[in-house]
């Protein structure tokens, strides 16, 4: 998913224009900004920022996984016992193969349906 890196970005509204669902808008602070639910990534504002403010997720991939990491730290402060712990890092590292699992599948399904169009 695209967004908008705010020390990039000069507020040249190019994206806005170029937008083909009008899914970007210039905030008040003067940089712009994506509306994900309105966003169809089709990377338009990749290809045509001039300053390149408009970045994609995978630069943001180590930021999130540091992320988690810390979160389950935080959490596994709260397991009183060794055995807690265990259970519950057992537990968040099945949920984490579940959304492995599920952007797979979704992935295959989304590659047959680009394959009937």
């Amino acid at each position: 998913m695209p967004w908008i890196n705010e020390e990039m970005c000069t507020g040249c509204g190019i994206c806005i224009e170029e937008c083909p669902v009008d899914a970007i808008s210039m905030e008040d602070s003067g940089f712009a900004k994506i509306n994900m639910d309105e966003c169809i990534r089709c990377g338009t504002c990749h290809d045509i920022c001039p300053q390149e403010a408009a970045r994609h997720d995978s630069e943001k991939a180590p930021e999130k996984i540091q992320e988690n990491v810390k979160t389950a730290e935080r959490l596994l402060e709260k397991c009183g016992t060794k055995e807690a712990r265990i259970g519950f890092l057992d537990k968040l590292i099945k949920s984490f193969k579940l959304q492995i699992r599920i952007a797979r599948e979704s992935s295959e399904k989304i590659e047959e349906l680009k394959n009937k169009h």
